[in-house]
């Protein structure tokens, strides 16, 4: 009751201003520059980065068989369920409540997608190469070996270091934000998660030398026409996309597709990790939320309790 108490008379003076302003000064206010990327913009998704095997041959879903998967994705990731026994409850252990995964499906001109993952066409990440599958096994069995010897041991987003927030960006369990800022020389990218700030120059500057490694790359933005296209190398091996290493090229591509959509494309190619290149489409929306600080940082407690946890275990 009381929200109808309130939205009503918000909904009679917006009435009354649209009235007042007149037609012609509304059709204004919704025109977008299509360069201007500026401002909050949303991704959480429940589409899933590899397409299911029930949606092989299908990079795109009807609006029934979207609605099927939303509903049954919703429910199986429920983290208030108490089904499956003591295992499973410990790993609901966070409440739902604090995740925010979205509602809904991506989509391109209005149909579902069925993966992020748009090429190859199956929808999923290529194979690893040979060389990349020795060196996963050997990391495996070291995290196997030694899981809480330090800190170091333990995943960078354990230590508040990194995360999906990119590059290349793709959304998490929660704060799936990114802020855009722009200059005349620079843009910058500001993630809410693990509060990331990317600084892209536009001026047409070289990368840096081969020598210089950075956990989030070396960035250069140029525009192809009203496209902004981001190329970043120089990665450290410190901060492995989905199995990449230092010698990962980064396209990412962002296009304002109308006032409130901006779709955001990156290519990962990696020669040395996946037989060949892959592209995500990650369209994102336009919000008037606000980015709020994400107080991770790499002395948090959950960090010193796994370690102590580990001593522990150890009888030390």
């Amino acid at each position: 009751m009381m929200t109808r108490l309130i939205a009503a008379p918000c909904a009679a003076l917006a009435f009354g201003l649209l009235a007042r302003l007149g037609a012609p000064e509304v059709a204004a206010q919704a025109k977008f520059s299509p360069r201007d990327l500026e401002g909050v913009w949303g991704f959480a998704t429940l589409t899933p980065l590899e397409r299911p095997a029930e949606f092989a041959d299908k990079p795109f879903l009807t609006d029934a068989e979207a609605a099927g998967y939303v509903r049954q994705t919703i429910e199986r990731g429920n983290r208030d369920r108490r089904d499956g026994g003591a295992a499973a409850d410990v790993g609901r252990a966070v409440n739902d409540y604090w995740f925010e995964r979205g509602t809904e499906l991506s989509r391109i001109d209005g149909r579902p997608l069925a993966s992020l993952v748009v090429d190859p066409v199956d929808g999923r990440v290529p194979a690893f190469t040979p060389a990349a599958r020795l060196k996963l096994s050997a990391r495996v069995a070291d995290a196997r070996e030694h899981p809480a010897d330090g800190p170091e041991n333990r995943s960078l987003t354990e230590r508040c270091l990194a995360f999906n927030a990119g590059p290349p960006m793709l959304p998490g369990p929660y704060n799936n934000f990114v802020k855009i800022l722009q200059y005349p020389d620079h843009a910058v990218i500001y993630n809410e998660m693990i509060h990331d700030a990317r600084v892209v120059p536009l001026d047409g500057r070289p990368h840096a030398p081969s020598a210089v490694r950075l956990w989030l790359g070396d960035s250069r933005g140029r525009w192809d026409g009203d496209t902004l296209v981001i190329d970043t190398t120089n990665f450290s091996d410190k901060t492995a996309f989905r199995g990449s290493d230092e010698h990962m090229h980064l396209v990412e591509r962002l296009e304002r597709r109308d006032r409130d959509t901006l779709l955001y494309e990156f290519t990962v190619d990696d020669p040395t990790v996946f037989t060949r290149p892959w592209t995500v489409w990650l369209p994102m929306k336009r919000t008037d939320a606000r980015v709020y600080e994400y107080a991770c940082h790499e002395a948090n407690y959950a960090l010193m309790d796994i370690l102590r946890g580990a001593r522990f275990q150890e009888g030390r």
